[in-house]
């Protein structure tokens, strides 16, 4: 195994000055610093993970967490958590991720513990009740989400209040006044998710402005709960044209069942899916959908957390405006 003293014989120079180099807790000169580079990069030395966070007070360690309950979409989740560990290794960081529901004691625990530089927090209610730890804790937080009183919190979410109205207007636009929403599970209504909940509240604003009767479905993850919310919605409205769907676990099996209600898409009914672009690509027909950027929001909220790491960023709400794209699943509405 390479050591610093390996580096610093083949650099010309004392260990002391490698370790410098390393830390930046001393002026070296460019020159120095550069054969001190070649030699690391020649060697391929490694700095031990426990002396550099020593030297540099940090464990170049970022916790995401974000707990996996059973009404959440683990494939999604994991385009969050693929996003996160990307950007996280740009800045020579690793990420230790946190699946447990971590209340306020477990994020007490990991910030004692000094496991982590910074928290990412994933799954945030519109009540979160983590908030006043989060900010007692004395480390950089971020948000995936935003709770309804984020005070001096950081945040980073897809704008689901105006993606819910751009699901309306699209399907409105196209001449659609009977649009129904298959939405979450109820357990997620119930637990005050905040993305379900703004969705919803721009889904119903943007019906009452257009004039469009709307209905909200909660439909747990499974084919017989898409079952029966399909039959539920087609009993009460027989006349429905236009269908939203913010449940990506139900996409799958969505187009067949519709068929087995004599529905063709989108002859009889449009569909609109609130996802991940791959997941509405996958299907006989590409449904048109406004995505859900996983990539662009973990970058972000990586890039939020080091600069709060490196005292340049102050606390702020960003959201991200939807995009939609049309794919062939919505068309105008049957007369």
């Amino acid at each position: 195994m390479v050591t610093i003293a390996d580096v610093a014989r083949a650099a010309g120079v004392a260990p002391s000055t490698v370790s410098y180099v390393l830390s930046g807790r001393r002026a070296i000169s460019a020159d120095t610093q550069q054969r001190v580079q070649r030699s690391i990069s020649a060697l391929g030395y490694v700095p031990n993970a426990g002396a550099r966070a020593l030297a540099s007070n940090r464990t170049n360690v970022l916790a995401l967490v974000v707990p996996l309950r059973t009404d959440l979409n683990v494939p999604v989740v994991m385009q969050f958590v693929a996003a996160t560990v990307t950007e996280a290794r740009k800045y020579d960081n690793d990420v230790l991720l946190l699946t447990k529901d971590e209340g306020p004691d477990g994020l007490h625990r990991v910030a004692a513990s000094s496991l982590a530089d910074a928290l990412i927090v994933m799954d945030v209610e519109n009540a979160e009740p983590r908030l006043p730890v989060l900010r007692s804790l004395n480390r950089p937080v971020v948000l995936i989400g935003v709770p309804g009183k984020p005070g001096e919190l950081t945040c980073v979410d897809l704008d689901f209040t105006a993606a819910g109205a751009a699901a309306i207007t699209h399907l409105a636009d196209l001449g659609h006044t009977e649009i129904a929403l298959i939405g979450p599970s109820p357990a997620v209504y119930r637990r005050g998710t905040s993305y379900a909940g703004r969705f919803l509240r721009g889904f119903r604003k943007a019906a009452t402005k257009r004039k469009v009767h709307a209905g909200s479905f909660p439909c747990a993850p499974s084919y017989d709960a898409l079952r029966d919310c399909l039959d539920d919605i087609f009993t009460k409205h027989p006349d429905v044209t236009g269908l939203v769907v913010h449940n990506e676990a139900i996409l799958g099996p969505l187009l067949a069942e519709l068929s087995r209600h004599g529905k063709k898409v989108p002859r009889d009914i449009s569909v609109l899916a609130v996802c991940p672009e791959d997941m509405a690509e996958a299907h006989s027909t590409p449904l048109t959908s406004i995505a859900i950027p996983a990539g662009e929001v973990g970058r972000l909220a990586v890039e939020m957390a080091m600069r709060q790491l490196d005292e340049d960023g102050r606390p702020e709400v960003r959201l991200l405006s939807p995009r939609l794209t049309e794919r062939g699943s919505t068309g105008p509405a049957r007369s």
